[in-house]
């Protein structure tokens, strides 16, 4: 019997609530087309939507703060892998080697330090500052039921009083009830009223505190760090300064042993080899451009460098490596330059010059086709005559001493590894 009765105090609680929601929806429905009133409370309102825009601060800032988090911890783990590669190489007999060991020690405890104090004074408190509002919000909820309540009860109690034939016991069982719904919901309503505007002002404050405490604990860490880096730049240029003899060596790219010079000058002497029965080449005729270039001499309104009209310039020394196939109906300038159809040429650089380059290191030449440079080498890069003879890596150039010593190019130029010179020009 005892089991019967709560079963049936279970499903009287059961047809309660399902009443109760029926009551609720049914004055919804009423409220919503006009043919009942609502209360109304606008300063309530005003508090809840603050109440929303805090929460959805606060989750965003909660979900800011765990992704910082995790890059703390993943930037953690990068320098840790880090100085175990700098331990790796850190041969036993270089000196500053346990000094090196004990910063990356304390490198790794440091970032554990920041990253643990980081969960306890902000991560925590962010966690209890958002436990509050989950039940606030139930709060909230329930009470906005319990308004429909009253105003259910309310409306049910003035239509009895407007009824024409009046029955007391309704009418004062419904203002019973009447009271007893406003007092659940003025009481939920009160606690509401005080809680949230509280709630909605400590926004300022705890925001203060966990932004202040972000940036004092990066600070100090950020500080410990700069001090752990600058011993381990002391360690290295102690180490730099009493192995300094040792020079790190610069390789050139490997290249094909082509023998370029042996095939040119081989096709050279081919193309320039007189015909049987003759001492040496035709000249060109007289008609022809490569006989008798045209010159013409610009004037100079300085006398100190003006040139006479009329007069031809002198060959250039590099003219005598020129294929005649370059050569072009020119105009002299004062200058120093020479106009052709294919651009401007300088008389005292090589044929063909692209731009100039620097050595950086020392060179030792391993091939008869090579350039051998010294650190501060001035070269004249020129092109291949031949495109296909270039390695990737390598120039064609001659020396800017050389060049201005002999002006042949045959005998000066040479290829050499670009990746051991720096463009001046």
């Amino acid at each position: 019997m005892a089991e019967m009765g709560s079963k049936g105090v279970t499903a009287g609680k059961i047809a309660s609530n399902v009443q109760k929601k029926l009551t609720r929806a049914q004055e919804k429905v009423l409220q919503k087309l006009g043919k009942a009133d609502e209360t109304k409370d606008e300063q309530f309102e005003q508090c809840v939507q603050n109440f929303n825009k805090q929460l959805n601060e606060g989750t965003r800032l909660q979900k800011d703060l765990r992704t910082y988090l995790a890059s703390v911890k993943a930037m953690h783990e990068a320098s840790r892998k880090l100085n175990e590669c700098l331990q790796e190489v850190y041969e036993p007999d270089w000196p500053g080697r346990d000094e090196a060991n004990k910063i990356t020690e304390n490198n790794d405890l440091l970032w554990m330090d920041y990253h643990q104090k980081l969960v306890d004074q902000a991560l925590l408190t962010m966690d209890t500052y958002l436990g509050q509002f989950p039940d606030i919000k139930s709060r909230i909820a329930k009470r906005g039921r319990k308004l429909v309540d009253y105003d259910s009860a309310r409306h049910h109690y003035e239509s009895l009083q407007m009824a024409k034939k009046k029955d007391e016991v309704k009418i004062a069982k419904a203002e019973e009830e009447l009271i007893k719904a406003q007092k659940v919901f003025e009481e939920m309503n009160v606690d509401l009223q005080e809680e949230l505007p509280s709630l909605w002002n400590s926004r300022v404050g705890f925001y203060v505190n966990t932004f202040q405490s972000i940036a004092g604990l990066e600070e100090n860490f950020h500080k410990e760090m700069s001090k752990l880096n600058q011993n381990l730049h002391d360690v290295l240029v102690s180490l730099e300064k009493q192995h300094g003899s040792n020079t790190f060596m610069v390789k050139a790219q490997p290249r094909k042993k082509t023998k370029l010079f042996s095939r040119l000058r081989r096709k050279k002497n081919s193309d320039n080899a007189p015909a049987k029965g003759n001492k040496s080449p035709s000249p060109p005729p007289d008609s022809s451009p490569a006989a008798t270039p045209e010159i013409r001499v610009n004037h100079d309104p300085e006398p100190a460098s003006a040139a006479t009209p009329g007069a031809a310039l002198p060959k250039s020394p590099s003219q005598n490596s020129l294929p005649a196939v370059v050569v072009e109906t020119f105009s002299a300038a004062v200058n120093g330059t020479v106009e052709g159809g294919n651009g401007t040429v300088h008389l005292d650089l090589p044929p063909g010059f692209m731009f100039k380059v620097q050595a950086q290191h020392d060179y030792t030449a391993t091939d008869t086709d090579e350039l051998q440079l010294k650190a501060g080498d001035v070269v004249l890069v020129i092109p291949f005559q031949n495109p296909e003879e270039q390695d990737e890596g390598w120039l064609m150039g001659v020396k800017e001493s050389d060049w201005n010593q002999h002006k042949d190019l045959e005998k000066c130029r040479g290829v050499f590894p670009e990746n051991f010179t720096e463009r001046v020009q």
